[in-house]
């Protein structure tokens, strides 16, 4: 392992919201300063295939790398794309879909569950209040 990974490595598993290549170049820059992005992106796809990271598949443009390998699932933040762990031992054992008549083989699976991240619903929750506040007022 050279030290470029050891670092990208841990810029990865510092953080614990699945951080995209642009967050992880971030960090890698402020400890190895003109290091460009290719190699930082090579380094995790390398961390990939060595089953150390993990690539997240969410339905955004931005790829995010896991330093969790282990079947877990997701809450995903609809406001801020925040990502956070979620471990269900019942959503982990659910029995997989027969798949015969398709063809298409399974390797593995996670849930994601897509809301509000407990800061953006207090900022939610206090528009809201701002606002009832407001119409009470001008009446």
């Amino acid at each position: 392992m050279t030290v470029q990974r050891r670092v990208i490595l841990s810029a990865l598993v510092d953080r614990d919201h699945r951080p995209t290549i642009d967050q992880i170049f971030a960090d890698v820059t402020e400890q190895i300063p003109g290091v460009s992005r290719t190699p930082v992106y090579r380094a995790l796809e390398t961390l990939v295939e060595l089953g150390i990271a993990k690539r997240t598949k969410h339905f955004e443009s931005a790829a995010r790398f896991d330093g969790n390998t282990e079947r877990h699932h997701h809450l995903v933040c609809i406001r801020c794309n925040k990502v956070i762990d979620f471990d269900d031992p019942e959503l982990s054992g659910l029995p997989l879909p027969n798949m015969r008549r398709t063809g298409f083989e399974i390797t593995d699976f996670s849930v994601y569950f897509e809301g509000l991240c407990p800061n953006c619903k207090d900022l939610s929750n206090e528009t809201q209040q701002s606002k009832q506040s407001r119409r009470s007022n001008q009446r």
